[in-house]
């Protein structure tokens, strides 16, 4: 493992970093903005745009999938619930796993306002060409990964 950089690499990972934080707060304000005009926190529409997108999920992974801790997403699960945005149901197979479900009225709410999102979260995005998005998952990807493996050393 390197542990040794010279002041020009120090400065430019630093640099990077203070992009990459500004960049990523002035993109999220779009997202963060969608979910105040509908009336959830971020973390709440995060999950709601999570179950619809990709499904039921279990509660382990929705924290895990949306980076946070276990107590937030029991306590964002119980508001959704409560409004009538989902319903919990549990693993027929393994009786330890629950997982999260949008209701009709989450999935009807969702297939109106996420087109909008979408929309917006493209025109976050539209100062980038196509070819200039696609580069910029695969370089993030691949900071990620790295970045992880070595938390894990």
């Amino acid at each position: 493992m390197r542990t040794s950089f010279s002041q020009e690499e120090l400065d430019r990972a630093m640099t990077l970093f203070h992009v990459f934080a500004r960049a990523f707060k002035s993109i999220s304000e779009h997202s963060i903005r969608d979910s105040k005009e509908h009336g959830f926190n971020p973390t709440e529409f995060a999950v709601l745009e999570l179950l619809y997108t990709k499904g039921p999920q279990k509660l382990q992974q929705i924290g895990s999938r949306l980076l946070l801790v276990s107590g937030n997403v029991t306590y964002v699960i119980d508001k959704l619930e409560r409004n009538g945005y989902i319903y919990r149901e549990q693993d027929v197979k393994d009786k330890r796993s629950v997982y999260a479900h949008l209701t009709d009225k989450g999935k009807l709410y969702l297939d109106e306002i996420y087109p909008i999102h979408a929309m917006r979260m493209a025109r976050a995005f539209s100062g980038l060409t196509e070819v200039e998005q696609e580069q910029l998952m695969a370089l993030l990807k691949k900071a990620g990964v790295h970045s992880q493996h070595l938390i894990f050393r």
